[in-house]
């Protein structure tokens, strides 16, 4: 029976036959295995990722999503508005920047009908002659040929109400300021920089870049310690708008500023000019104005790039006699004279190999110290600068703040250059005592004359006066004292001497029927640009002063360059500050303090 029985090995002998028998695993078979390994982990990943995108940050590109089909509400932040100051208006301010939606009118050629048709119709619309127009409507199969950029609403509506086939309308935002060339350099203009990145440039788009551009949308994470996505942890962040800019510049004063600057300089036939208006109590600039200025709104009219940059804070000059102010401040401050010490008038003084004289050229014997503010004597001055002495001079001026930036808000604002003061020999004392040899800006000019009509507080310039968040919240700017640089009486004393200049000297022109107004004449030298001496015949005429003398409400400083009719400041600078002045006290509701 048992030889009908299968045969069965052990199992252990089995297991040893096929270990004998089996081939070993190819090279194919483990490339197989890797091949396998490695489209499992992408499956893997692939599927980590689409649930991460679907599920984790599902919210972030679903509002991505939304936020395109909503013209970027939630993900492009809006540049913030700067507002200018305006009682006329119902909230007391006016836009000066603001962001507006204007239109390319293009054309999708495939669906244009009939190009001869359009071209016809379109342009006295777009104000582009018919061949121009044929040609670009007869491209063939091209989806989008720019007809017109920057179309506002009522031309758009125009071109809808002709129902042409193949002409659309695509809106972009575009940077608009309202009111064109008169808040140009202040305000500055939203551009390309050197990198092409679309950001402010110059003025308070320049300064204010972060505060105006907002913050862009953004999907923020976590990572756990091994710095793994922490998907969970995935948040949209919408975006923030800019903050909104309230300058302390008021409309109208600046339109009529700058009204009047422009029609000095061409009644002139100057090269350039400018004027600012300041509040000495507080810092706040009321107007600045320059000339040539630029439409920002047009940059391609520009040819000079020269014209973007605020002359009233980046352009410094000589600045002739307005300067002597100062000097006269820092010897009555240190007691060195009063407004009725005397000195003899020779017509010249010779310092080493140099004689110096009087921009007249006249000898006026004796003199007080308020003559010579009135006659502007170049030798009255050098006589207060020698008692002051070089280094206490030195200080003076720059407590003044003269040689250092004001720190206000703009862009770009330069130093000017008082470093001669510093060098050895009395010439170079001499000659800035009547403001030759350094350099100033017109800013620092004019928080010089605040200093004085402030009671000798040196105020910090500004043009913000607040700045409203996105959230809502209001943040005011504080007026700021930098320093006591002369005593209240100093002050006065040097406040009733620039009375006199206007009264009896060489300011008449710059005076106001009704009030006691304060101010200085100054006509500077221009200097070779080859370092050698002054260019005959040019010169720079400013005025600076303050109206009313006993509670100032404005200090105004202008200036001129190169007027071709006329020689002295006294007839170009000082009328011009005159109309300005003049236009203040009334629009300030001013009473009169005197009667003629």
């Amino acid at each position: 029976m048992n030889s009908h029985l299968p045969h069965i090995r052990p199992r252990s002998a089995q297991s040893h036959a096929r270990s004998r028998t089996a081939p070993a695993a190819s090279s194919e078979d483990r490339r197989f295995f890797v091949l396998q390994a490695v489209i499992m982990l992408a499956m893997a990943a692939i599927g980590w990722r689409l649930f991460v995108l679907q599920v984790l940050s599902n919210k972030f590109y679903s509002d991505l999503a939304a936020s395109q089909r909503d013209r970027y509400s939630n993900f492009v932040p809006d540049r913030g508005t700067i507002y200018a100051l305006d009682p006329k208006s119902p909230d007391g301010k006016f836009p000066v920047a603001v962001n507006k939606t204007l239109f390319t009118v293009y054309a999708n050629t495939r669906a244009v009908k009939n190009p001869v048709e359009a071209a016809n119709a379109l342009a006295p619309l777009l104000a582009i002659d018919v061949p121009t127009l044929l040609e670009k409507l007869s491209r063939k199969d091209s989806p989008y040929v720019p007809l017109k950029p920057k179309a506002e609403d009522s031309l758009v509506e125009q071109v809808k109400a002709l129902n042409l086939a193949g002409i659309g309308f695509d809106p972009l935002k575009y940077r608009y300021y309202p009111e064109k060339s008169s808040f140009a350099q202040v305000v500055g203009f939203y551009g390309s920089d050197d990198a092409g990145k679309r950001v402010g440039r110059y003025g308070i788009e320049g300064h204010w870049e972060a505060e105006l551009s907002g913050t862009s949308a953004a999907l923020a994470t976590a990572d756990d310690s091994l710095g793994n996505l922490i998907g969970g942890a995935n948040r949209f962040v919408a975006a923030k708008d800019g903050d909104d800019l309230t300058l302390t510049i008021d409309r109208n004063i600046q339109y009529v500023t700058c009204s009047k600057l422009r029609e000095a300089v061409t009644k002139h036939s100057a090269d350039s000019g400018s004027a600012i208006v300041m509040d000495p109590k507080t810092g706040a600039v009321m107007a600045v104005c320059n000339i040539p200025d630029f439409d920002p709104n047009d940059l391609s009219t520009v040819t000079d790039v020269g014209a973007f940059n605020d002359r009233a804070i980046f352009s410094a000059y000589e600045p002739g006699s307005i300067f002597k102010a100062v000097i006269m401040s820092a010897a009555i401050d240190s007691g060195k004279v009063t407004p009725n010490s005397t000195y003899v008038d020779s017509g010249n003084v010779k310092i080493g190999p140099y004689t110096i004289r009087n921009s007249d050229l006249k000898a006026h014997g004796l003199q007080t110290m308020t003559q010579v503010l009135d006659e502007s004597l170049n030798t009255g001055t050098i006589f207060a600068s020698n008692l002051v002495g070089s280094q206490q001079f030195l200080k003076y001026v720059e407590a003044f703040g003269f040689g250092s930036p004001t720190g206000i808000d703009l862009d770009t604002e330069s130093s000017g250059n008082i470093e001669p003061l510093r060098k050895k020999g009395d010439i170079w004392t001499a000659t800035a005592s009547f403001g030759q040899g350094l350099t100033v800006t017109p800013l620092q000019m004019a928080s010089a004359y605040a200093t004085i009509a402030n009671g000798g507080k040196l105020m910090k310039p500004y043009v913000v006066g607040s700045i409203t968040h996105s959230d809502g919240s209001i943040e005011k700017t504080e007026p700021e004292v930098i320093r006591q640089v002369i005593t209240k009486r100093a002050a006065a004393l040097v406040s009733g001497m620039l009375v006199s200049v206007v009264e009896k000297g060489h300011g008449k022109k710059a005076a106001v029927p009704g009030y006691f107004v304060a101010g200085k004449t100054g006509t500077a030298q221009v200097p070779s640009p080859d370092g050698h001496g002054y260019i005959k015949g040019v010169t720079i005429g400013s005025f600076a002063g303050f109206a009313p003398v006993d509670n100032p409400a404005f200090v105004i400083v202008v200036e001129l360059d190169n007027p071709k009719d006329v020689q002295w400041a006294e007839s170009s600078a000082a009328p011009l500050f005159g109309d300005i002045a003049k236009y203040l006290l009334q629009y300030l509701q001013i009473t009169p303090e005197r009667t003629n």
